[in-house]
């Protein structure tokens, strides 16, 4: 029996039917916005419409070996990884509108692939790295709690919403001109300032069992962590893509934000589940970490 305080999403198909019945699959693809397909990302990516999505947020596997439900993903040499990878990002490009842009998740091996391979095909703005609070030990090697994310754009005629996205900290040693506070607010929580964002993010929860995200997915990802990347990297009503949905983060974080969305996941169980979290989505936009458009620090309430 779960505790009363754990909201994991773990449901099977059966019990989650009419999550299921929404999805699509590569047979039924009329109008695949705001829908879930069910299906191999390579085959369904032929069948969208090129140039047609604003924002790619994709988080492939990682070449380690990993069970997704009975998918089970090996690990493989360098090359092979590359030839999956160039394979499936050959395919996402061709999505993208001229002014697109692509987030693309990966560990510190994968990252070495996946950056290559975006320097060649795109202009690569930026690496983010963000902390993983969670992790194994290791007894010959550093602690792994660190993942990047690298972004890249078709032309420099990109979107990139920095208010939207800027950094709420607290000033220590504030600053007046002519008595009044000089890029700083004055609150009765304390002393703030809006700042630029860095490409290092330590303010993620990995989602955990008490969040009412979380779900059995073993790589899910923090919907405040796509936040900022939709936030940024995207306006309202724009289409934003994920070619391995997983449990539908991208999907219902576009959702909350007030975007579009297309999400393809192999798994039906995922699926399923990421449907039950999109319907949630509907009258449910709160984003944990996220709070009257501030992004908040790691456990701050």
């Amino acid at each position: 029996m779960k505790s009363t305080r754990n909201k994991t999403i773990d449901f099977s198909i059966e019990e989650g039917k009419e999550f299921f019945d929404r999805c699509l699959n590569i047979d039924n693809l009329v109008d695949p916005i705001n829908k879930t397909i069910i299906g191999d990302t390579l085959e369904v990516m032929d069948r969208l419409e090129e140039g047609s999505v604003d924002l790619i947020i994709a988080d492939p596997p990682y070449n380690m070996q990993k069970d997704f439900n009975g998918n089970v993903f090996k690990k493989t040499d360098a090359e092979s990884y590359k030839e999956y990878t160039n394979a499936w990002l050959e395919k996402a490009i061709k999505l993208l509108k001229p002014n697109g842009s692509i987030y693309v998740c990966c560990d510190h091996m994968s990252s070495l692939v996946i950056g290559t391979l975006l320097t060649e095909k795109l202009i690569v703005k930026n690496r983010i790295t963000w902390e993983r609070e969670k992790g194994r030990g290791a007894k010959r090697n550093w602690k792994n709690a660190m993942e990047d994310i690298w972004f890249a754009v078709k032309s420099e005629d990109y979107t990139f919403n920095l208010d939207a996205v800027k950094v709420r900290k607290k000033v220590l040693a504030p600053y007046k001109e002519n008595g009044l506070p000089k890029d700083w607010e004055e609150t009765n929580e304390g002393n703030f300032r809006n700042t630029c964002p860095s490409n290092i993010w330590t303010d993620l929860s990995v989602p955990y069992w008490s969040m009412a995200e979380n779900t059995a997915h073993p790589t899910q990802k923090p919907e405040k962590l796509i936040a900022k990347l939709i936030l940024a990297s995207s306006n309202p009503g724009d289409i934003v893509f994920d070619p391995f949905l997983g449990s539908g983060t991208t999907s219902v974080v576009a959702k909350k934000l007030g975007r579009k969305y297309i999400g393809v996941e192999q798994n039906p169980l995922y699926a399923t589940w990421a449907e039950k979290r999109l319907s949630t989505a509907e009258t449910d936009k709160e984003i944990q970490g996220i709070k009257n458009g501030i992004f908040l620090a790691r456990n701050e309430k």
